[in-house]
């Protein structure tokens, strides 16, 4: 199995640091999971999330020239997700438009109040 940036692999956590998680891949290269590859919300302590001598699906990143290859864990969950993602973008712009719509006919009922009632007052 070869390893391609964008592509889902398994792999075990071989060591645990400060800003990410080192993890060997089934080619037998590591790759780093930065800590902000790792969840969607803040994460203080890798080790609430991960433990050494795990397996995780990672989606590789990039690989460097230089051989460094970058992971995240984050974005395999966001794989699933892309379709829901759409269905609540397009939920959003449905309420975008009701909602330019309610304030298109406000407003042009209050300019009609307006002129109508400008001309009585005191």
């Amino acid at each position: 199995m070869s390893v391609k940036k964008g592509g889902v692999v398994e792999g075990k956590v071989k060591s645990i640091t400060k800003f990410g998680a080192f993890v060997e891949l089934p080619t037998g290269v590591v790759g780093l999971v930065h800590i902000s590859e790792i969840a969607n919300e803040y994460v203080d302590d890798i080790r609430k999330y991960l433990k050494e001598q795990q397996t995780v699906k990672v989606k590789v990143l990039d690989i460097k020239e230089n051989g460094k290859i970058s992971l995240s864990i984050k974005k395999v969950n966001e794989v699933g997700k892309s379709k829901r993602s759409l269905e609540r973008k397009n939920k959003d712009t449905d309420f975008e438009a009701k909602l330019s719509k309610f304030l298109k006919d406000s407003n042009q009922k209050l300019s009609e109040y307006n002129k109508r009632f400008d001309g009585k007052r005191g």
